[in-house]
């Protein structure tokens, strides 16, 4: 048989466990009451019978049998607490509140007893309390026993007992229902966060936690299956624009492919070209569209990211730079460009390296392709005042129009002035996805201004955060 859900609840279980655990520890702590107080109950009674004893002993050694006696009858009508026994030299009951001796073999000079002893209390009922007792021979020979009724502390202790036990089941009560309590509000919480899971994996990657704003835990679960919510529906919007950019934009480059082969056949059946060409045409296409794809993807797995750097490492942005100068200024001097660099040292960042390159490489090969021979690039990587780095690309080519420069940078838009040049449209754009999964930013501005035939130019500066600490 399945128990109800809300006594299959953990804070519901855990309930259960530190009420056995108080049971137990009350039980602990009655046991030791109980004990405690029969225990200094027996040494007071003991105390007060040693007292009683050795005033009677006294009375005896002082006067005589006869008015030990008489102490015994008095005593035993004035004080209903303490028994009495008087035994003579033949072992008959000479006087006392006790038919005969508790103590059958008397053994040494003295000896201590326990037992019940039936009696009636004030209302006529018939009790049984212990008697804490003993019985000493006297130096005639005589027997004198004298005992405490222990009646009065079982009594006390008897009440303390039943009201220990009200309370723990008082407690037990109240810590149930609490737990009954507790465990209902952590269903209906739980309950909505089920609802939100169910939600999910049916589809509806909308359906959000409920936060109170109580700030317990249940409040920081909410927040961080919200804050997974919302990564993963980035994600999945960035799958979903990745397979369409890559549908709708490489519509283009295959039309393109298509028609430059299109054309080769033409040329080779037409005898212009042989077919070694038209297959070095298409393989050039393909390498194109190869390319085209592998930016696509690049670009859709960088806005994937959502701010977070893919594998980050440690190093100096200054290297960087200088490799680049050193790689790009030869293709620079093969078109008759004038390339310098300006590069401060320790400029630490941590970034992923590889993107950070290609998106270096884009500006400054965007540069060098659209600078006329005779013009100048320059290359720098310096700390800005606000800590942040910047690399920045200026050259005297045709620049971009400030009206354009927001749209240039997005996928496949090619200017005007660019037609002529071979590419994709997709430079710029990888360069704004690393950038932007670098918590940087891309800003284009206008270059030197017009110069000896040459301009405005355009100034690229890439700025990431400099590495923490």
């Amino acid at each position: 048989m399945r128990l109800p859900s809300l006594l299959r609840r953990t804070p519901f279980r855990l309930t259960l466990l530190f009420l056995a655990l108080f049971a137990a520890a009350a039980s602990a702590i009655l046991a030791y009451v109980y004990f405690a107080s029969a225990s200094e109950a027996r040494v007071n009674a003991e105390r007060e019978v040693r007292g009683e004893m050795q005033d009677l002993v006294g009375i005896y050694d002082a006067r005589g049998f006869d008015a030990l006696n008489r102490a015994l009858i008095d005593r035993s009508l004035t004080r209903s607490t303490f028994l009495y026994l008087l035994l003579d030299k033949q072992g008959r009951t000479t006087t006392g509140s006790l038919s005969q001796s508790p103590i059958e073999t008397m053994s040494g000079q003295r000896q201590w007893i326990t037992f019940p002893f039936t009696d009636t209390d004030a209302e006529g009922r018939v009790t049984r309390p212990q008697v804490r007792g003993v019985q000493v021979k006297l130096s005639g020979g005589e027997m004198l026993f004298v005992g405490r009724s222990l009646g009065d502390t079982e009594r006390y202790l008897g009440r303390l007992t039943q009201a220990l036990w009200g309370s723990m089941g008082i407690v037990l009560l109240l810590g149930l229902g609490g737990g009954l309590l507790v465990s209902r509000n952590l269903e209906r919480s739980m309950g909505r966060l089920n609802r939100v899971v169910t939600a999910v994996q049916d589809g509806d990657l909308k359906a959000r936690a409920p936060v109170r704003g109580s700030g317990d835990e249940l409040d920081e679960l909410g927040q961080g299956l919200n804050t997974m919510l919302d990564r993963l529906e980035g994600s999945m919007a960035s799958i979903r624009h990745a397979g369409d950019a890559i549908a709708h934009d490489l519509r283009s480059p295959l039309t393109r492919m298509r028609a430059k082969l299109e054309v080769a056949l033409i040329d080779a059946e037409a005898g212009k070209i042989n077919g070694v060409d038209a297959l070095q045409i298409a393989l050039d296409e393909a390498d194109n569209l190869l390319k085209t794809f592998n930016t696509v993807l690049a670009i859709a797995r960088l806005q994937a990211a959502a701010g977070h750097t893919p594998d980050p490492a440690l190093f100096d942005a200054a290297d960087l730079a200088a490799d680049m100068a050193e790689l790009y200024e030869p293709a620079s001097e093969d078109k008759g460009i004038e390339f310098s660099a300006e590069i401060e040292r320790g400029l630490m960042v941590e970034a992923n390296q590889p993107f950070l390159a290609q998106a270096l490489a884009n500006v400054i090969d965007n540069a060098i392709k659209y600078t006329p021979a005779g013009g100048a690039v320059m290359l720098r990587a310096r700390r800005r005042s606000s800590g942040e780095i910047e690399f920045s690309v200026t050259d005297t080519g045709p620049g971009v129009p400030e009206a354009d420069r927001d749209r240039v940078i997005q996928r496949f838009v090619r200017l005007d002035n660019s037609r002529s040049e071979a590419g994709s449209g997709l430079g710029l754009s990888l360069v704004v996805a690393v950038l932007e999964a670098h918590g940087g930013r891309v800003q284009l501005d206008e270059g030197p201004g017009a110069y000896g035939g040459f301009g405005p130019g355009l100034r690229v500066a890439l700025v990431i955060p400099p590495a923490a600490g």
